[in-house]
């Protein structure tokens, strides 16, 4: 059975201080119920085709998937195309991006999250690059029961603050990424050792965004199948989905 087979799939509208912005849902099918909530946070490439696969696929596992529109005080409902054009675009409209305010964003959506009727059994979030970034911001401030950040390019700077961090915290990362290299994942490491509720995974062949099946400039096959099943047995271990 496909997945879609298995979700509902609706956008959301929710307020900030100035203005309004999209929030798509994605649902377990008929016959899943509800189950946990997770905030998915987007790429520079905005909630395009890739961050749909991702949706789809965890609400086929059985999870209650929001993931924000982070570029609408920019350019809304903003696609960038998976091209070098299209990527040259994408990182000219993240530069001018507010991240603190992407993460008060995140943070409302959060709330919305767990006021659905369709949510049971608790909240997490998973950031892919700059959502990575957003994700683990997030986590210094919002207590969850997973926290998944893939290749998150503020992490480094920010790693004297996983001591903020008590939520189960997953940090993946590229050990070839030439936007983070690995002398920066090495802060990361060193600021992880001895805590028990932070796991480190390095694909130490992988660049940056390997996860991005969309993107053949990025994408790496195995490394991120390998990350992708290192991140659903920590979903299913700290936020299952189903009994």
């Amino acid at each position: 059975m496909a997945i879609l087979d298995y979700m509902q799939k609706r956008i959301d509208r929710i307020a900030a201080h100035d203005g309004s912005f999209d929030v798509h849902i994605w649902l377990p099918g008929t016959g899943t119920g509800g189950g946990p909530g997770i905030l998915l946070i987007q790429e520079i490439y905005g909630v395009g085709p890739y961050i749909a696969k991702v949706a789809e696929e965890l609400a086929a596992l059985g999870y209650v998937v929001a993931a924000p529109d982070l570029f609408w005080r920019l350019q809304p409902n903003w696609i960038g195309e998976h091209t070098p054009e299209g990527t040259a675009a994408s990182i000219e409209l993240a530069a001018r991006f507010d991240l603190p305010q992407a993460v008060a964003d995140c943070a409302l959506t959060l709330g919305h999250l767990g006021e659905l009727p369709e949510v049971t059994g608790g909240l997490g979030a998973l950031g892919f690059c700059l959502g990575g970034s957003v994700a683990y911001l997030l986590a210094t401030q919002t207590e969850l029961g997973a926290v998944l950040a893939f290749y998150g390019s503020a992490v480094p700077e920010a790693a004297g603050l996983m001591e903020r961090i008590g939520s189960p915290l997953l940090l993946v990362f590229g050990g070839s990424d030439p936007y983070i290299p690995r002398d920066q994942v090495a802060v990361v490491e060193q600021a992880a050792a001895g805590r028990d509720n932070v796991l480190m995974h390095v694909e130490e062949e992988a660049g940056h965004a390997f996860h991005n099946s969309e993107s053949p400039m990025f994408h790496q096959p195995e490394p991120a199948a390998r990350a992708w099943r290192v991140a659903r047995d920590f979903l299913a271990e700290h936020l299952p989905a189903r009994p």
